[in-house]
């Protein structure tokens, strides 16, 4: 009885661990594996209107995200500056 009340435990949990979702890449090369979860982020300054590009997205300050799309790499990102940024 004490190994079937302590396997229901450990299965409570461990299952919220598990259920856990994220995006994530996953790229293979030569064997290799590595996964990475990046985002980029079309970023304004109010105050110069320059627009960057940011890995995180803003939360409050002065920069701001311009438009509602993640990319999914630095050069997509760099690419979409000239756009989606208008003065």
């Amino acid at each position: 009885m004490k190994h079937a009340i302590g396997a229901g435990l450990l299965v409570a949990l461990a299952a919220p661990a598990l259920a856990t979702s994220s995006s994530t890449t996953t790229t293979t090369t030569g064997g290799a594996t590595s996964t990475t979860t990046e985002q980029y982020y079309v970023v304004r300054d109010p105050a110069t209107k320059r627009c960057t590009v940011s890995a995180s997205k803003p939360s409050g300050g002065t920069t701001v995200v311009v438009g509602d799309t993640v990319y999914k790499s630095r050069s997509e990102a760099e690419t979409a500056v000239t756009k989606v940024c208008t003065n």
